[in-house]
């Protein structure tokens, strides 16, 4: 057999080798991403807690990981129980809404263009009994024929998100742990196949770019949540907290948190808190503005030297194509599309003939 067809049934075989194990690790994909990640985003943290307590890998590994599974479930335990207590009420309102009719608000006349269509529409609707279940028999939710039905899938997805949720730590304990080991076999297998300065070139990029993606999404998020309870908590809104998180988390994804306060809006609005309603609605936009347009892209681009529309696009498109995980990855492709550019930029300027 010659040299080029035993490379062709090597390569070929390599292929059809990581092809099976792709097929057989789908499943495991998403825990596995969120697991790299938040290691990458916290391995300084890994490292001075293993220097504190004295090079001792494991108990640092299992520290970490038990701290970071702690940050991410502790709220959520306090958002599920909030909300389980809101269920109740919600539940009420829902039932007299449908059975008496939900009255127009006196503010809907008033709104312009829209506002004598809007109050037509709600008083043939809405304004009816049982009109809240004429509109919702259309929707998802009227689709169901009946609880035991919600229940069941909501018990499944659940269940199936427990289980990512465990897996997802459960790799990050082994990543920290080996993390050291697997980066020089990462960095050995890169160098082989890449010049080895080109592969340190983009290999450097990488975690650089999930931290500032790290901080600039989710530490800002966080911050834009705090911000806009406030305003809840003082325009009077019910269970401002429980708003608050739920912002925070929405906040994540860019142009998300409006949905957040503009309902919140809407609802102090039912309850007839008009100038709370506003502002609200003005705060959360004032405080979406400065952190969408100066603080996120500035943590974002000055850490990846990216250029705006890169981060944007990066962002909305990692979202768009990869779900909740293309906010960390999708920026990360950014910048080693850039770092490509440069390179490319710099080998066919070093070759333009001078004037």
């Amino acid at each position: 057999m010659s040299d080029t067809r035993r490379d062709l049934v090597g390569a070929g075989f390599s292929l059809a080798l990581i092809a099976l194990a792709a097929f057989v690790m789908q499943r495991f994909f998403l825990p596995l991403v969120w697991a790299a990640i938040l290691c990458v985003a916290t391995w300084p943290l890994y490292l001075r807690m293993r220097a504190a307590l004295g090079q001792r890998p494991i108990i640092a590994a299992a520290l970490l990981t038990l701290a970071s599974a702690c940050i991410f479930i502790i709220p959520v335990l306090l958002g599920v129980a909030q909300a389980a207590r809101e269920v109740p009420v919600l539940a009420d309102f829902l039932m007299r809404a449908n059975a008496d009719g939900l009255p127009v608000p006196a503010w809907v006349a008033s709104i312009p263009l829209a506002g004598n269509a809007i109050d037509d529409w709600w008083q043939v609707t809405l304004n009816q009994p049982h009109g809240l279940a004429h509109v919702l028999s259309g929707s998802a939710v009227g689709g169901f024929h009946s609880a035991r039905d919600i229940v069941k899938i909501l018990g499944a997805d659940l269940l199936h998100r427990l289980i990512d949720f465990g897996l997802a730590f459960l790799c990050l304990f082994f990543f920290y742990k080996d993390g050291e080991a697997l980066t020089r076999q990462i960095t050995q297998v890169g160098s082989h196949y890449l010049q080895p300065e080109r592969w340190l070139r983009y290999a450097q990029k990488v975690p650089t770019a999930i931290r500032a993606t790290v901080n600039g999404l989710v530490l800002v998020g966080l911050a834009e949540g705090v911000l806009i309870g406030i305003a809840y908590a003082i325009a009077g809104l019910p269970s401002p907290a429980l708003w608050a998180f739920a912002t925070g988390v929405l906040a994540i994804i860019p142009f998300g948190a409006p949905l957040a306060y503009v309902c919140a809006a809407a609802v102090l609005v039912l309850q007839g808190s008009v100038p709370g309603a506003i502002g609200v609605a003005v705060w959360g936009t004032m405080v979406l503005f400065v952190a969408d347009h100066f603080v996120r892209p500035g943590m974002i681009g000055n850490a990846t030297r990216l250029p705006f529309l890169a981060v944007l696009f990066g962002i909305l498109g990692g979202v768009e194509t990869l779900g909740l995980v293309g906010l960390f990855i999708g920026p990360v492709v950014m910048v080693l599309f850039v770092t490509l550019w440069h390179e490319a930029y710099v080998s066919g300027d070093s070759v333009m003939p001078s004037s």
